[in-house]
């Protein structure tokens, strides 16, 4: 039994609670958490925690009919209370940290929009290039820029420009209510990026601001998240765990192959297959216009060879389901005879859970980091959870006693 210790659990995931508690040999704090009628969040923390180091256990889920961004509210005001309570340390244990996924620069598909000046001749200018369009070297009577003589200075040409049009347009601002016709009338230049909201960088300021002192995760999705804040945080893993899935239940395992849905989780794949000793192969996402061959399959292509082979898909974080999925697809179209599609975190949001029904995964193997009851019921045999609250047992009891936890980051 861990003495000092206070675990308080909120609403996200109370089966991951009552295991950790189990292990650690205390019970769960004694707190009130419910809602009001006006739908704000009511917290009382009826055991004492002063001078307790505090871990709030709340997981990022927002599926079965609860609302994430409730169970985060409720997680900064509990963290709030425990301060407020006098508690010596707070520590959030998110198993599945909300707004992973949303770094703070946006990932555009298409790229910023490039600006192609017109052609006089020709809509595209498709038959007005040549190799000898853009002359290497200045030459004389040869112009510098296209348009433009050897006397021409580009400098004063773009000042005359710039007054030019400015003398012809009318003066406005975005708060000039008088003239809303122009201001509806606005255009973006290309180039142009559109602000968006900092998610990353707001959630970790909320943390904490609330009096957060210490964040205890599993499988980043974005592993840049942790510059986010500046209180430590320890991103566990949960490879060590489909690791040993793979020893045990995996037939033959030896000759099976390690495959990554994507380029961003490569290395977390590539570390398994050296750990092990098996072979490794990628699916590339081609995000540019291709035509449909035989070894792709939509915009997914294979790198490797997995003809006759037992196949193990491994990824972080499957939300919709739709990149796994559609791995599958292309692994079985390539010869795979059996299909494993091993998860950190399963999420499983929108119709993922039928998408993942009609897809050719043979076993679907995640870890509790969200409840998995609801899933387990819709896939029966199909699903295999794996449980990792001995691993946030462990990671707390060493935290408590001042212990180093590297430990909990070997994949061996």
């Amino acid at each position: 039994m861990v003495r000092n210790i206070v675990v308080l659990g909120g609403n996200s995931h109370p089966e991951l609670v009552e295991s950790v508690c189990g292990i650690l040999g205390l019970p769960a704090c004694s707190r009130i958490l419910t809602k009001f009628s006006s739908g704000e969040s009511r917290c009382e923390i009826q055991d004492s925690v002063r001078g307790k180091d505090v871990y709030i256990i709340q997981t990022g889920f927002g599926g079965n009919g609860s609302r994430l961004n409730d169970h985060f509210m409720d997680l900064c005001i509990m963290i709030s209370a425990c301060k407020t309570g006098s508690a010596r340390r707070v520590t959030a244990v998110l198993p599945l940290f909300p707004y992973s996924r949303q770094p703070d620069l946006p990932y555009n598909k298409a790229g910023a929009p490039l600006y192609k000046a017109p052609t006089p001749n020709g809509e595209n200018g498709k038959n007005q290039y040549t190799f000898d369009s853009v002359p290497p070297t200045p030459g004389p009577g040869v112009p510098k820029t296209s348009g433009l003589t050897n006397s021409s200075d580009i400098a004063n040409q773009m000042i005359k420009n710039a007054l030019t049009n400015g003398s012809s347009k009318e003066q406005y601002t975005t708060h000039d209510y008088e003239n809303l016709s122009i201001v509806n009338g606005f255009q973006a230049k290309p180039g142009y990026k559109q602000w968006v909201a900092q998610a990353g960088t707001l959630v970790a300021n909320l943390l904490t601001c609330a009096g957060c002192d210490h964040v205890i995760t599993m499988d980043l999705h974005d592993p840049q998240v942790q510059g986010f804040f500046d209180i430590p945080v320890d991103n566990l893993y949960g490879q060590p765990l489909l690791k040993r899935y793979i020893q045990q239940h995996i037939p033959n395992w030896r000759d099976a192959v390690i495959i990554s849905p994507d380029a961003g989780g490569a290395k977390r794949a590539t570390a398994i297959a050296d750990g092990l000793g098996m072979e490794f192969a990628l699916i590339h996402k081609e995000r540019r216009p291709t035509k449909i061959t035989d070894r792709q399959n939509a915009s997914m292509m294979l790198v490797g060879n997995v003809t006759d082979r037992v196949c193990i898909l491994l990824d972080d974080i499957a939300d919709t389901g739709n990149t796994i999925t559609r791995a599958a697809k292309l692994l079985k179209k390539e010869g795979a005879t059996t299909i494993y599609a091993l998860l950190t975190h399963g999420v499983f949001s929108g119709d993922a859970i039928s998408r993942v029904k009609a897809s050719a995964i043979d076993k679907l193997v995640v870890t509790n980091s969200v409840p998995q009851d609801e899933h387990k019921k819709q896939l029966g045999s199909k699903l295999d959870v794996l449980d990792i609250s001995p691993i946030f047992a462990e990671a707390m009891r060493r935290v408590h006693h001042g212990e180093s936890i590297s430990v909990l980051f070997n994949y061996e």
